[in-house]
């Protein structure tokens, strides 16, 4: 800017250029009463002089930090201390802004993790958790396969959220459940009785811990313990032909349901 630009002062145009504002923002400023320009240009135009531009620098502050346009020009003209009190005040919340945002990172961090990895615990927490039985690589060879469906999205995101006491509660649910139908099967209870419908609820209920687990998903998820070598011994381990047997409890109870186990889908 030479000696004439100096005392004349610079349009408009290029001050919202230079501020990264639009024309009509400053245009608004100015009929506030907020900043406007002070300077006049040779032709007669209005312009803004450095002490203009310095004050618009100083509004673009207090904007950013949050403050009301209307509460701007109280700031700007207030005295020393009122002016530092607001900016402790606005300092302190942006202060736990970034907390917050930084807890939404961790949050979307162990989302991200819970997707990819299954459970977030560490290898001694998952055998004292899930039993010395348990093998890590199972998460991975279920995300492999079921990673694409909203059943894995779902107990991604609650895995996500869970503690190693959380996931004791949880599958403490489950092998109850199962052991709870292992000690029907061997006191003779019959598949379709009201007996034998409340634990097949009961084992979906668990189920539930996990994802979302409709009468319909039941019977399929029924029918991977007997198709499924790992499945099939967890269950007949507990008590002998217990897979099968909790396959014909659990499609006995859709049938009560009004499910046709023939006609079962994953929905």
């Amino acid at each position: 800017m030479d000696a004439s630009d100096a005392r004349d002062g610079e349009r408009i145009g290029t001050v919202a250029r230079r501020l990264g504002v639009s024309v009509r923002t400053l245009h608004h400023w100015d009929a506030l009463g907020v900043a406007g320009p002070s300077g006049r240009s040779a032709n007669g135009y209005r312009s803004y002089l450095p002490a203009d531009v310095a004050r618009l620098r100083r509004v673009l502050l207090f904007r950013e930090l949050g403050v009301a346009l209307h509460d701007v020009s109280a700031l700007l003209t207030a005295d020393a201390a009122k002016r530092r009190a607001e900016l402790a005040r606005r300092r302190s919340a942006i202060v736990d802004k970034i907390a917050e945002l930084q807890n939404l990172v961790d949050d979307v961090d162990r989302l991200v993790a819970a997707d990819r990895e299954g459970v977030l615990l560490d290898e001694a927490e998952q055998t004292e958790v899930f039993g010395a039985a348990w093998d890590s690589g199972w998460s991975a060879a279920a995300r492999e396969m079921w990673g694409d469906t909203a059943q894995w999205a779902e107990y991604s995101e609650r895995s996500a959220g869970r503690s190693a006491d959380d996931w004791r509660d949880v599958t403490g649910a489950m092998n109850d459940a199962i052991a709870a139908l292992a000690a029907a099967k061997r006191r003779g209870i019959v598949p379709g009785s009201d007996t034998a419908n409340v634990l097949a609820e009961r084992h979906r209920a668990a189920l539930g811990e996990y994802f979302h687990c409709t009468v319909s998903m039941h019977v399929l998820v029924a029918r991977r313990y007997v198709t499924e070598p790992g499945f099939a011994a967890t269950f007949d381990d507990e008590e002998p032909g217990l897979a099968a047997w909790v396959g014909e409890v659990v499609e006995a109870n859709a049938r009560a349901h009004g499910v046709d186990p023939a006609t079962a889908n994953w929905e």
